[in-house]
């Protein structure tokens, strides 16, 4: 019982040590949630949890633990039999009466030849190889489409937000009708076109809403519960330079593949190539007679006759080499449709990049100074609110345009960047 106290008195003066700690833990909680998830995050969560690279791995993982059995030689067989057994006479049915009667025990290997084992274990290392590269490239697809679904809801939310600004600007103008119209500076019909704008702007809006909500369903697929955060930061600034876009080419994460894919068919053929050479196999029995006779041993070999090689085993070696074939010129066809959409998203790029500049330049402007003229009429009264409604609605349509533009060159950007698996 003295004990207890003495207990007490030592956990009590550790609890107010412990509160900065408490407090330090919460204040890192609460400020990783104001900073919201930035595109980084996005792309380290997806490859933290994605289950197409777990599936990725559990199959390299299955190749390499088929590897050490490709080489290794078939399980023996166990020979248990009777051998000259009488079954008439004065002998029948007798196991130990009878002289040649043998009780026999034995055991029997097949052996592969060794150009054939060692076909078999080069298929194993560039099966294990090839899921390898599976791999590269899965990790690869998952921070590119990551980084795709962060920047979508990143680019649906900016078209959101403009919308929210033109509903604040429609309702202070709704509200300004009234004393105008009192005033006789507006027409009564004019505030029907205004409460009419407002109802086509909600229709834009539900749509950006929409927008929004596929575009962070998109982004739950790769980062879960954190997809409904803030974001934080922008879309990450990737350079593209287009010469070494080019070079680089024949490194494109697709392409990754087929040099173990190539060498798997290569064995594949040389295994079938070794067919000719037949294999062998020995056998080791052990004859038990009757107790007034001797026990035997046998051993025997045997070897395969491949003497049908122009029917069986050359056949198949011409399908095994055909499949290689095969490979090198899929290989060639990838490469060449890659080159073709490089070449594509290249001068897509370029194209977007030159109009973005030009609507940043000369086309904002002019729209804002639309707008701006428009509405100095209107309140000089020597304008309608349809020109204001206009001049808004393209101004608009140019903000809008401008988002389109950024996002479709930050995907392509993403997308020319995660062109090779290192």
């Amino acid at each position: 019982m003295p004990l207890l106290p003495h207990r007490r008195c030592r956990l009590r003066p550790r609890l107010p040590a412990l509160r900065p700690c408490v407090f330090a833990l919460c204040w890192a909680f609460a400020a990783h949630a104001a900073a919201g998830l930035s595109c980084d995050e996005a792309t380290q969560l997806a490859l933290a949890q994605a289950p197409s690279l777990l599936a990725q791995q559990q199959a390299l993982a299955g190749a390499r633990a088929a590897a050490p059995a490709a080489a290794t030689l078939p399980d023996p067989r166990l020979i248990v039999g009777v051998d000259n057994l009488p079954v008439s006479g004065a002998d029948r049915w007798s196991l130990s009466r009878d002289f040649m009667t043998m009780q026999r025990i034995g055991l029997m290997q097949d052996v592969p030849n060794r150009a054939k084992r060692e076909a078999r274990a080069a298929g194993a290392q560039a099966r294990i190889d090839r899921e390898t590269a599976l791999l590269v490239v899965a990790r690869l697809l998952v921070q590119r489409e990551a980084a795709l679904a962060w920047s979508g809801a990143y680019f649906a939310q900016r078209r959101l937000a403009q919308f929210d600004a033109l509903d604040t600007e429609n309702r202070l103008l709704q509200d300004t009708q009234g004393a105008r119209i009192a005033a006789g500076r507006a027409q009564p019909a004019e505030h029907t076109l205004a409460r009419q704008e407002a109802l086509a702007l909600a229709d834009r809006r539900d749509d950006a809403l929409r927008d929004v909500a596929k575009a962070r369903s998109a982004l739950a697929r790769w980062v879960g519960a954190r997809a409904t955060e803030a974001l934080a930061g922008e879309p990450p600034a990737l350079a593209v330079q287009a010469d070494t876009v080019r070079a680089g080419l024949h490194r494109h994460a697709e392409l990754l593949p087929y040099a173990a894919m190539q060498a798997q068919a290569n064995a594949e053929a040389s295994e079938a190539d070794a067919e000719q050479r037949g294999d062998w196999a020995w056998e080791l029995v052990y004859s038990k007679r009757g107790p007034q006779y001797g026990d035997m041993v046998s051993m025997q070999l045997t070897f395969d006759l491949p003497w049908q090689k122009s029917q069986r085993q050359l056949p198949q070696l011409a399908a095994k080499r055909q499949e290689a074939l095969r490979i090198e010129s899929e290989r060639e066809d990838a490469v060449r449709r890659h080159r073709d959409e490089v070449e594509g998203q290249l001068a897509e790029l370029a194209a977007l990049d030159a109009q973005a500049a030009r609507l940043l330049a000369n086309g904002q402007p002019l729209a804002a100074e639309r707008v701006a003229l428009a509405m100095a009429s209107y309140q000089a009264g020597r304008g309608d609110l349809a020109s204001v409604l206009g001049a808004r609605r393209e101004a608009v349509e140019t903000l809008l345009r401008a988002i389109e533009l950024d996002a479709q060159r930050s995907a392509l950007r993403i997308r020319l960047n995660s062109l090779i698996a290192e």
